[in-house]
């Protein structure tokens, strides 16, 4: 399929990265969001991270001034309809997730192909409420999604070669790699990254080593670039705890089951950095460990 525009929903930081990347290689990218404030900022942030691609020579502003010409923001999904790829980048809930399938589908081509940035629910499953289980797939960018290369590619049990030939050229043609992953709760990178913070959160729990102490321990042991609970912090806890329960009720297992020293921080609002408070507390000039 000759892809020449590309529907975005969600317009927080995974979606206005997927716009940002979309739109500099040369895709006509329209942009929506249930919140219109998220949505006016969200080219105000895209314009600031082309501007600092832009300082340090990875594009010219040539690159940049085409890019966000690109870049159509629309106040609802039926303004997606006609474009060649939809990509859904909203909340981690199943839920909300299913419902933008179902209030897009009478507005879509019938070739559109439809795809989720989903981290670890079931493609298969939320291919099952569409029209179109063989044209819709799994279409996972990493955070922040300008900077970091991989990508990964889910297929349904209903996917067609067509729709994954036609991703994947996406791909290649942003310049990014793909990994194809198996339909299994989390995929790949969440599977096995995932565990590994949970783990972090329960070293800190059972008092083996503070915050500090943890992220300095696999940052300069495990070479990291950066700590567990710092990159917890980054991705957000509330999505950690999503990714560990999606793990823990799909492959019903007891190592997968969330630390509750997670849970209380997310039932407290202590989401990461989103919020100013973590497993560091961000309000300040450094940040401060919580614990």
């Amino acid at each position: 399929m000759d892809v020449a525009s590309i529907g975005v929903i969600g317009a927080g930081q995974m979606g206005n990265g997927i716009a940002h990347v979309m739109a500099l290689a040369g895709y006509e990218v329209r942009l929506t969001d249930v919140s219109g404030d998220a949505l006016s900022a969200a080219r105000g942030k895209i314009e600031a991270n082309m501007n600092r691609q832009v300082s340090r020579e990875k594009i010219t502003e040539a690159d940049r001034d085409g890019a966000l010409k690109r870049i159509i923001p629309v106040k609802g999904l039926a303004d997606l309809g006609s474009t060649d790829i939809v990509i859904e980048a909203a909340t981690e809930r199943e839920m909300i997730k299913q419902a933008i399938f179902e209030d897009i589908l009478p507005h879509l081509k019938p070739d559109t192909i439809l795809t989720s940035n989903t981290s670890s629910i079931s493609i298969t499953r939320l291919a099952s409420r569409t029209d179109r289980p063989e044209r819709f797939m799994g279409f996972h960018f990493m955070n922040p999604v300008p900077v970091m290369q991989l990508v990964e590619l889910i297929r349904g049990i209903a996917t067609d070669e067509p729709t994954f030939r036609t991703c994947e050229a996406v791909v290649a043609k942003l310049g990014k790699t793909s990994a194809s992953a198996e339909d299994f709760p989390a995929f790949i990178v969440n599977r096995i990254l995932m565990p590994m913070i949970n783990e972090a959160i329960y070293t800190l729990y059972e008092g083996v080593g503070s915050v500090r102490s943890i992220d300095t321990s696999m940052k300069l042991g495990a070479n990291h670039p950066m700590g567990p609970l710092e990159l917890a912090d980054f991705i957000g806890l509330d999505t950690c705890l999503a990714i560990m329960n999606v793990l823990h009720d799909g492959l019903a297992d007891t190592k997968y089951r969330p630390c509750p020293l997670l849970t209380k921080y997310v039932e407290a609002g202590w989401l990461g950095r989103k919020t100013q408070r973590g497993f560091y507390d961000y309000r300040g000039d450094e940040p401060i460990p919580t614990r």
